[in-house]
């Protein structure tokens, strides 16, 4: 289970990091784009560029934040539970999450793939779409093995957060 548990760690990091590298890639592009634009001269699809990267920044960057439990999570309630109960709600509430995100993930694919399909792409560049697209499911279904890997955690000895 452990060596379950470190793989899973070294692929979120390694989103974790592509995330990294595209946040400061966004960063160096907005400021050439503003500083350019006062020259007269905008970089071309500066903002579309920009918005797809934004989709693999989001969609690479949660399952390292559940991971690392970086939401916001309200344990008021949980708090006045045992420890046994608490375990049970937090299985309950990963194994949904598990299934939807599995769910929205499929379905991410499918657009991807329709998009794909119909030749979707941005207004300026003309970039494809379902490559961001594909992205986004993939760190879906990251997400999902990440959330049964906190209920790995509940029965291997870790138990609520």
């Amino acid at each position: 289970m452990k060596a379950f548990l470190k793989g899973v760690q070294k692929v979120i990091l390694f989103m974790q990091g592509i995330s990294g590298v595209v946040l400061t890639f966004v960063i160096l592009l907005t400021t050439a784009d503003v500083v350019l634009r006062i020259f007269g001269h905008p970089v071309p699809g500066a903002v579309e560029i920009t918005a797809m990267c934004g989709g693999i920044i989001v969609g690479f960057m949660v399952p390292i934040t559940s991971w690392m439990k970086g939401h916001i999570a309200v344990d008021f309630v949980l708090n006045s539970f045992s420890e046994k109960v608490k375990n049970a709600i937090e299985t309950v509430t990963r194994c949904v999450g598990v299934v939807m995100f599995i769910f929205i993930g499929f379905n991410a694919v499918k657009i991807g793939r329709n998009f794909q399909l119909a030749g979707e792409v941005t207004g300026t560049l003309e970039l494809p779409l379902y490559p961001v697209v594909y992205g986004i499911a993939g760190g879906l279904f990251v997400l999902s093995v990440v959330l049964f890997c906190d209920i790995l955690k509940i029965y291997g000895g870790e138990g609520h957060e």
